[in-house]
């Protein structure tokens, strides 16, 4: 009996240490209304992979690099360049 109470607890908070940081990762990624609300959080937009191109040419920022917040707003990537909201 004094041998399985250790293995039960250290069970325990193993897998609630990994359920919170999933959680923390999912509360993470918010959906904007329109590229004015996530300009003024993200200036250059939210591109998908930090190797995307911007096919409409120069921008005066860069943008910020996150597959999930990149998917999560991808509606508002007009020109379909994986770059949402680029400016």
């Amino acid at each position: 009996m004094k041998k399985i109470f250790p293995i039960v607890l250290s069970l325990g908070l193993l897998t609630s240490v990994s359920f919170s940081t999933v959680d923390s990762a999912n509360a993470a990624v918010k959906t904007y209304k329109n590229c004015t609300e996530l300009n003024k959080a993200y200036k250059g937009g939210v591109a998908r992979a930090s190797n995307v191109k911007n096919k409409g040419g120069k921008t005066y920022y860069k943008p910020y690099v996150s597959k999930a917040l990149y998917d999560a707003n991808k509606k508002m990537d007009r020109d379909k360049d994986l770059i949402a909201c680029e400016r």
